[in-house]
C-alpha cells in the first residue's frame, strides 16, 4: 500500500534543521500482514516493536550498502520475508545522515513494515527525518516537526490504514504528552496549543515552507 506523504510545513525555529525538505516527501510504500492490525496501540516512547525498513529488491545493486543491515524477518512478522535485508533499528540517525550525503531519495532505497499503530506512528516520524536534515542539537524541536508531520501523514492517510478520527485523536494527545516532557527535559518552554488538531491537520502543504 501506497501512503500519501506530502511535504508539511515547517513549525520549528530557523537553525533546528540544516536542510529541511532537502529531499520533498511524497510516498511511502507501507505493508502489514493482511490479518494483523493493532489500532489500540498506545504512542508512550517505547521502541517500535515490529517495525522496520526494509530494502527494496532493486537496492541490492549496492547504492545503498554503506547503510548498517539486518536480515529484515527478525523484526516483520507475516510478511513471508526470507533473505530480504532491513535497516537495522538502531541505525536511523545514520540513515537520515547517509541519504542526506548521498542524496539518495528515501522510498527507492526502504520501505516499511509495521503491524501496529505505535509502528506505523514511528515509521512516519522517521520517514519525516530521512527527509529532512539536521545536526539534531535541538533534540526537542528536531523531535517536534517529525512528530507532527508523522500525525498529518496519519490524518491524510486515515482511511486507507484505516483509523476513525476518535484514534487519531487518541494518538495526537499521546504525542503532545510525548512532546511536552521532552521539552520540559530540556528546559525549553512549550507552547500550548503547538499540537492541536487543527493546526496538525493544516500542516500538509504541496509546497514545503521553510
Amino acid at each position: 500500500m501506497l501512503l500519501t506523504t506530502p511535504p508539511a510545513a515547517c513549525i520549528v525555529p530557523p537553525g533546528v534543521f540544516d536542510a529541511f525538505g532537502w529531499c520533498p516527501s511524497d510516498e511511502l510504500e507501507w505493508r502489514r500482514p493482511p490479518t494483523c492490525w493493532d489500532d489500540a496501540a498506545r504512542i508512550d516512547g517505547s521502541n517500535p516493536a515490529r517495525m522496520v525498513f526494509v530494502f527494496h529488491a532493486r537496492e541490492r545493486d549496492g547504492q545503498g550498502t554503506f547503510l548498517p543491515r539486518e536480515l529484515a524477518r527478525l523484526h516483520a512478522i507475516g510478511l513471508g520475508l526470507r533473505d530480504e535485508e532491513a535497516l537495522a533499528p538502531w541505525a536511523i540517525d545514520d540513515a537520515s545522515d547517509g541519504l542526506y550525503e548521498r542524496r539518495m531519495r528515501p522510498r527507492e532505497v526502504l520501505w516499511l513494515a509495521a503491524d501496529n499503530l505505535n509502528a506505523l506512528f514511528w515509521g512516519l516520524h522517521d520517514w519525516a527525518h530521512f527527509h529532512n536534515h539536521g545536526p539534531f542539537v535541538h533534540v526537542a524541536w528536531t523531535e517536534l516537526q517529525c512528530d507532527a508531520s508523522a500525525l498529518a501523514w496519519l490524518w491524510a492517510n486515515r482511511e486507507r490504514v484505516p483509523l476513525d478520527e476518535a484514534a487519531w485523536e487518541r494518538v495526537r494527545r499521546d504525542v503532545e504528552a510525548l512532546c511536552q516532557t521532552r521539552f520540559s527535559t530540556e528546559k525549553v518552554p512549550w507552547v500550548e496549543g503547538t499540537l492541536a488538531a487543527e493546526r496538525v491537520q493544516r500542516l500538509l502543504a504541496r509546497i514545503t515552507r521553510s
